[in-house]
């Protein structure tokens, strides 16, 4: 069973994004909300809309953990926190934009990452069909196990979209969530200590 699992994620990310298809779903869209796709100003809008979202879910087809094989060798181990990483993302219920900023702080175990690096493995996750607590999940247990770390927490402010501009239409809300791994969830001080430092202005 394993290997049929790691089968199809090799070939998942073999595979490349159907342009053609979303471009011709897109034009069905339109279709079906009333709109004329021959007019002037939606001509070319199927064909934008498909290579926005080759843009937009092109992380699917991405490894994150390839940014985290080159690591430097350092006798280091207090704290490393990277705040305010930028981020745009794609709700998966209503594939609406979810935009904030990721905090991440770890503790290294003898070896430290590059700081681009970090961001790269964000941006890797974010550009998925996504859902914010999943997304906090999948960037912890991937610097845990890949960077063997001590301890390593994430915290992702955003504002979504499918609160903002539908449905309830609440805009200003915002969503905070959270992943702890190591010590930062073992020892309620160092817990304490790493929220206090991401949380600072």
């Amino acid at each position: 069973m394993t290997e049929k699992i790691s089968a199809g994620k090799k070939a998942l990310r073999k595979n490349t994004i159907d342009v053609k298809r979303i471009a011709a779903a897109v034009r069905e869209i339109l279709i079906a909300v009333g709109e004329n796709p021959d007019r002037e100003g939606l001509l070319e809008t199927p064909q934008r809309v498909a290579r926005m979202y080759q843009e937009m879910f092109g992380g699917l087809h991405d490894d994150p953990a390839v940014y985290t094989k080159k690591f430097f060798k350092e006798n280091y181990n207090e704290i490393v926190i990277v705040r305010d990483i930028s981020f745009n993302s794609t709700c998966e219920h209503h594939l609406m934009p979810f935009t904030g900023k990721v905090h991440i702080g770890y503790i290294p175990d003898g070896r430290v990452i590059g700081l681009s690096k970090l961001a790269r493995v964000v941006e890797v996750f974010s550009r998925r069909p996504q859902v914010q607590e999943r997304l906090t999940e999948n960037i912890a247990e991937l610097l845990y196990r890949e960077l063997k770390a001590k301890g390593v927490a994430v915290v992702i402010e955003a504002t979504h979209t499918c609160m903002t501009v539908r449905g309830v239409k609440k805009p200003g809300s915002l969503c905070i969530t959270s992943a702890l791994r190591g010590g930062f969830l073992k020892n309620p001080s160092s817990r304490a200590e790493i929220l206090s430092l991401i949380n600072k202005n």
